[in-house]
């Protein structure tokens, strides 16, 4: 199945667009059926997923991701594949969010040049180098203290979202801990992109969840 967005043009307006930015893996779905989840999170109105596995052998995340791709091509969603440009190639993903110990922004840009690329930064100063090396758009955090992923940063807090905001030059999505109840004050201080996993993906309704929570981001706006 391909990708109902034709080129990096296309992906960029569509991520410019987005509100709400789940992130799925399997671990954290409450013991349900990843795909479930995904259609889910579909059918609530989301406009992109991305497909997080940190624990899958390759082949099994190709798989998966040749599902996912079916599904969000169905639905006209933007799909990111986290860490591996080879398996967002392979599936024709829309882009691939990578971390800061993962393949260089430059040289996944020299093979993958229609990719909407994302870059996880946990400062002002990364946020600057993604910017300046052309991600398609970084993700700050994490904001909050979060249980999904082990990572070596301390929480980035809300007041990077201050200064962040305002002098951002390419579209930014915020990530880390984030609840319901953190949003209208996220919104306020400038986030238009809000990623979260456990919050949409353990919900015991998602789809429900997910309309929730795309309605209180704009609400907010």
């Amino acid at each position: 199945m391909k990708s109902p967005f034709n080129n990096f043009s296309e992906r960029l307006a569509a991520f410019d667009a987005v509100d709400l930015y789940p992130v799925i893996t399997s671990e954290f779905c409450g013991g349900r059926d990843p795909l479930y989840v995904l259609r889910q999170v579909a059918e609530g109105g989301a406009t992109m997923v991305q497909l997080r596995e940190k624990h899958l052998c390759a082949r099994d995340y190709f798989n998966l991701a040749c599902r996912f791709r079916k599904i969000t091509s169905e639905f006209g969603m933007l799909l990111i594949i986290d860490d591996s440009v080879d398996i967002a190639l392979a599936v024709d993903a829309d882009g691939v969010h990578l971390g800061q110990e993962d393949l260089p922004l430059s040289a996944a840009k020299q093979i993958a040049p229609e990719l909407l690329i994302g870059i996880s930064t946990h400062s002002q100063e990364e946020g600057i180098v993604a910017v300046e090396e052309g991600a398609g758009y970084v993700n700050v955090g994490p904001i909050f203290a979060t249980g999904t992923k082990e990572v070596p940063y301390k929480t980035v807090g809300l007041d990077i979202l201050a200064a962040l905001a305002p002098t951002m030059p390419i579209p930014f999505s915020i990530m880390g801990g984030i609840k319901a109840k953190h949003i209208p004050a996220l919104v306020q201080l400038g986030a238009k992109r809000i990623a979260m996993i456990t919050e949409i993906t353990q919900a015991e309704d998602v789809r429900a969840r997910t309309e929730m929570l795309r309605r209180l981001i704009k609400e907010n706006l």
